[in-house]
């Protein structure tokens, strides 16, 4: 019995264009001889939809297009779609009033509907404000002319507590344990599974481990593609019932592929539609770097295609966070659709200018020079009643950044150009960045990237080119916002070998102070770092969007106060 697998790439809301894709890997299905198709979770409305889930009319739009779908996909092919179901006993029991659900569509029909059990409300998830949680672990029976098959249904964090994996219980039921004690043949998962670098590595030994303890294949899909903040990553996988990794599909692309379920051996197997494990390199990063490279390419590309851009606009300072953002975009949207602003003052150095406009050569993308010095004056003719008897500072420094941020956002509003701010994760949390200045921006690319790991993605960037496409200058040099003669990083900030060493510990291991001093911080370094951390949570809460990376983000996940005493952290 072939079963295929769909990696689909929604787009939130675009309910009949989602609708659309399902039906076309239906069609494709159907051509391969499948009996099985499974799609990704909510792949019918987009996943998270969000504040959308409580409007009445998305969700009827929801309900009537599901119909209109089972009518279409041709009736010999059973499709697990996932979607939005109505709970009928939300007011009666004062539950919430949907499910996330999969439905199972089969000879024109809704057959049947399979409720998402495990509503995870860590970090970027909060399920439980829409949905209820199901009550049971449902399966199915699919059958042919000589057997039939049990294929019990899961979806995304159902198959993330198995307490024999992570030493502890998550959640109250085990939604694979229940389906293995139901004797299924078979589990399905469909899954939006958000990208963390190396998360791929975990969900495998997770989900290798379930399928050999229980001994039950698993069929692993999911989403890939950018939403907002999020990136999903793909690498749907297939596992037999010993643990084996039978297949998986592209990382950080759509793909289809089919497998077999082999009723003598009671166990998935490949098929002759499969791909070969031995894939091209483009499908499996060989460093952390590279994986993080494809996930923010196609963060942006996503990003950009969805909210109606086609063209993108940065500032280009010759330092190497912007010429990261640059190769970012120029990736994922084309050089030919990237613009760069270089816009010097009369602090910035002559090589920095050279080396913007070097990487912009070596990229190919379109640039402009705008020299802010006039407007610099302006500025200080206008403030001089005010600011008169005062010394040059921090605030002569940030006019500085705000005419840029305003020079780049009229470019953005004049020609439609999706405006991408270039701080990166050390910057945004510390706090050394310019609200209303470089913050500016539709989407912060690099917001969750440490400094340290900007400079290994270049040189991977450069070696992977087999070329110095950013100039060896950018990666050897002092980093400087050039905001005032001679001015370099390191001034204000510790090295950032120590600063992000320090802030790994506190934003995304949770380490108290004594912990982080205990692991070789100097005292007053960690207490300095904390105490800026906590200052700078206004100008974070005013950011733009950024491509979520790691375990840990100031985004969607991060909810601190604004105002608070940091005592006790």
């Amino acid at each position: 019995m072939k079963i295929a697998i769909a990696q689909l790439n929604p787009t939130i809301g675009d309910i009949t264009g989602n609708a659309q894709r399902i039906l076309d890997v239906a069609k494709l299905a159907t051509e391969a001889g499948c009996h099985l198709l499974v799609t990704t979770e909510l792949a019918l409305v987009g996943y998270p939809p969000r504040d959308l889930l409580i409007r009445p009319s998305f969700i009827e739009v929801a309900i009537a297009e599901l119909q209109v779908l089972a009518a279409k996909i041709p009736p010999e092919l059973a499709v697990l779609i996932g979607t939005v179901e109505p709970n009928p006993e939300f007011e009666k029991q004062g539950e919430k009033p949907l499910f996330n659900s999969a439905a199972l569509i089969h000879q024109g029909k809704i057959q049947q509907f399979f409720q998402k059990r495990l509503l995870p409300t860590y970090d970027v998830f909060d399920e439980d404000r829409y949905f209820e949680g199901g009550k049971e672990s449902k399966y199915f029976t699919l059958s042919n002319a000589t057997s039939s098959l049990k294929v019990g249904v899961t979806i995304c964090e159902d198959l993330w507590n198995d307490e024999e994996f992570w030493g502890r219980q998550n959640y109250s039921c085990n939604p694979m344990k229940a389906l293995a004690e139901k004797e299924v043949d078979l589990v399905v998962n469909l899954s939006a599974s958000p990208y963390q670098a190396s998360k791929q590595k975990l969900r495998q030994a997770m989900l290798g481990h379930s399928a050999k303890r229980y001994s039950t294949p698993i069929i692993y899909a999911n989403q890939v593609g950018g939403n907002d903040d999020l990136i999903f990553d793909g690498f749907s996988l297939v596992f037999n019932k010993t643990g084996e990794l039978v297949q998986y599909l592209t990382g950080f692309e759509t793909d289809f592929t089919v497998v077999e379920f082999d009723f003598e051996k009671r166990d998935v197997i490949a098929s002759g539609w499969v791909k070969s494990l031995d894939k091209p390199q483009s499908s499996s990063p060989e460093s952390e770097d590279e994986e993080i490279w494809l996930a923010l390419v196609l963060g942006v590309r996503d990003y950009v295609r969805k909210c109606g851009f086609s063209q993108v606009v940065l500032g280009l300072s010759g330092g190497i966070d912007s010429s990261l953002v640059a190769a970012i975009a120029a990736e994922a949207v084309g050089k030919e659709n990237v613009l760069g602003v270089l816009m010097p003052s009369p602090y910035s150095s002559e090589h920095s200018v050279k080396d913007a406009l070097e990487l912009a050569k070596n990229l190919g993308i379109n640039t402009e020079s705008l020299a802010i010095a006039e407007a610099m004056k302006a500025f200080d003719r206008v403030l001089e009643p005010v600011f008169s008897g005062t010394e040059f500072g921090v605030a002569e420094e940030n006019i500085q950044s705000r005419i840029r941020g305003t020079l780049l956002m009229g470019i953005s509003n004049k020609f439609g150009h999706l405006l991408l701010s270039t701080g990166n994760k050390s910057e945004m949390a510390v706090g050394y960045c310019t609200l209303y200045g470089d913050m500016n921006g539709g989407l912060a690319v690099i917001a969750d990237v440490p400094k340290t790991r900007v400079y290994s993605i270049c040189k991977w960037f450069n070696q992977h080119s087999n070329q110095e496409v950013i100039p060896n200058n950018i990666l050897t040099k002092p980093a400087s916002a050039e905001l005032k003669p001679g001015q370099i990083d390191s001034d204000s900030l510790p090295p950032y070998e120590i600063l992000d060493d320090i802030l790994h510990r506190l934003v995304e291991k949770q380490e108290s102070v004594s912990q982080i001093i205990a692991a070789g911080h100097d005292s007053e370094i960690v207490q300095q770092v904390v105490k800026l951390v906590m200052r700078a949570e206004f100008k974070r809460r005013q950011a733009p969007p950024g491509l979520k990376i790691s375990d840990r983000a100031f985004g969607t996940g991060w909810r601190m106060p604004i105002a608070k005493i940091s005592s006790g952290i």
